[in-house]
């Protein structure tokens, strides 16, 4: 993953996504990890859906309330 300049949202959602991958790599050594492997990938790529949105939303969306209101609300 690249890095990028951005807003403090998008910087909170890359390090949770890179901590993600790590847990991925890790978890690549154990067996019998299959399905929390699958849990992980699947919160990671809901993690970069939420970095897609505010990548072509930029301010309008905030992360930083319960329910990721627009910012012009």
């Amino acid at each position: 993953m690249l890095d990028e300049a951005g807003s403090l949202d998008c910087r909170v959602v890359i390090d949770a996504k890179r901590s993600l991958e790590d847990v991925l790599r890790l978890l690549s050594d154990l067996p019998h990890t299959d399905h929390i492997r699958r849990q992980v990938l699947a919160v990671h790529n809901q993690l970069e859906g939420m970095h897609d949105l505010k990548r072509s939303a930029g301010a309008k969306v905030s992360f930083r309330s319960a329910n990721w209101s627009s910012a012009t609300r």
